[in-house]
């Protein structure tokens, strides 16, 4: 085919032919399969966006083209001239009848077969992995609730602020920090959350929100566990552990609204079933206190759990199991729980914590809290937790001057989307997974 065959017409993408139907049109993209039947080609055609058959007849193209199609690889890219066609069978409803075909390049054998791969193999070539239909379904699902996630702030007047990637201190302990060399000497640290930057953005804007990569360097092989990872951290100013438990909720009720909106034929691929997320669209969301937790715990099957104890993916699991969408446990041990929390007035044993439960046994997507605003109070949690005081100055300034009750919470993108996609490892939820024994490629 020649740059003649191009002109006039523009790349369409795979996603949008079905508003071309009746049109010819150009596509743009590789060889996701090939099968031959005499005088036909039958090419699946994707381009990032989707799939699409094309049916090429050698009545219809040139000797040329046929035969320069004939015994193509995997992954071969190339230009497509057609008519888009509907087609009730195709699940994008439509297929393209081809009238000319451009191979761009022949792909060498493609190392990823259609038979049974191993994890290790499958991680090993992780960059190639992401083209297989599946990786492309979660990829274009984690956009979505990316998207979602800054829609919702944005039209509830929160401003989006960055928060540095190396601290001078941990946020909550120092067991689980990426440690490294800074200048003349000093040490600093890959952050563990933005939450401690986004307060101090919190007492000049009112209401914020931090989203970016965070580290945990915990030992951990779980497939609930990355050491790096992305989460979604709102601040509000004046918020109390009512208000962010009310924006918790609102916040997953949209997230994934959105999703089930816009990526249903994502969701098809993945062969979820929307009738389990359809309940989580609705708020608001079961409650219930930490002690409550640990009561039905008891009651069902868990005796042994120690009261005072965080709870274990098993016991999460039970936790979500009598409902239909996320379970908030709120009113924690202060013992158990981050420095900055509040105390409860009423019971300073505890804390103005909550921590969001998925159903389907995925585990706490959101951790939160009511912060604690009294200076005095908040030196002494620094010392109890044997913290460099000095490394928190500019923290304690925050209720120096000017503080006021604030709260917020943080949301991790991967674990959220290993619940909306019904996946089983994190390891497929971000496009390079970084873990314990991985960091390749």
């Amino acid at each position: 085919m020649t740059e003649q065959s191009f002109q006039g017409l523009h790349q369409t993408p795979i996603h949008a032919l079905p508003d071309h139907v009746g049109k010819t049109v150009l596509l743009q993209g590789w060889l996701y399969n090939l099968r031959s039947k005499g005088k036909l080609h039958f090419l699946q055609v994707r381009d990032g966006s989707g799939i699409v058959q094309a049916v090429m007849s050698k009545a219809d193209v040139s000797e040329q083209d046929f035969e320069a199609v004939k015994g193509l690889t995997q992954e071969s890219s190339l230009r497509v001239v057609g008519e888009v066609k509907a087609d009730e069978r195709a699940p994008s409803g439509v297929e393209l009848s081809v009238r000319s075909v451009s191979v761009v390049h022949v792909a060498e054998p493609y190392p990823i077969a259609k038979k049974e791969h191993g994890p290790d193999f499958l991680l090993s070539n992780r960059h190639l992995w992401l083209r297989s239909k599946r990786q492309m379904a979660i990829l274009r699902i984690r956009d979505e609730v990316v998207r979602a996630i800054r829609d919702f702030f944005h039209e509830r007047g929160f401003y989006c602020v960055d928060s540095p990637m190396f601290t001078p201190s941990a946020c909550e302990g120092t067991t689980t920090l990426f440690e490294l060399d800074y200048f003349e000497g000093d040490k600093a640290y890959l952050t563990q959350s933005g939450q401690l930057y986004g307060e101090a953005s919190a007492m000049a804007l009112g209401k914020v929100y931090v989203f970016g990569p965070v580290f945990r360097a915990e030992k951990s092989k779980t497939r609930r566990h990355l050491t790096e990872f992305w989460m979604v951290e709102p601040e509000a100013a004046w918020h109390d552990l009512d208000d962010v438990m009310v924006l918790a909720e609102e916040f997953v009720a949209h997230i994934v609204s959105r999703v089930l909106a816009n990526r249903k034929s994502e969701l098809a691929d993945l062969e979820r079933d929307v009738t389990k997320l359809e309940p989580a669209t609705r708020t608001p969301y079961p409650r219930m206190t930490y002690h409550e937790a640990v009561d039905y715990l008891h009651a069902n099957g868990h005796a042994d759990f120690e009261r005072g104890d965080d709870f274990g993916a098993p016991h999460e699991t039970a936790l979500s199991a009598p409902y239909d969408r996320p379970v908030m446990v709120h009113h924690w041990p202060a013992e158990i729980k981050a420095f900055y929390m509040k105390r409860d007035p009423a019971d300073p044993s505890l804390a103005l914590g909550v921590d969001m439960i998925c159903s389907e046994g995925y585990g706490e997507i959101i951790g939160g809290a009511q912060r604690e605003d009294d200076v005095a109070e908040l030196e002494q949690r620094i010392a109890e937790h044997q913290l460099p005081a000095e490394a928190f100055e500019w923290f304690l300034d925050l209720r120096r001057y000017g503080s006021v009750p604030h709260g917020g919470f943080g949301l991790g993108l991967e674990r959220t989307l290993a619940w909306i996609c019904g996946v089983d490892h994190l390891r497929e939820c971000i496009p390079f997974p970084r873990m314990l024994h991985r960091i390749y490629p």
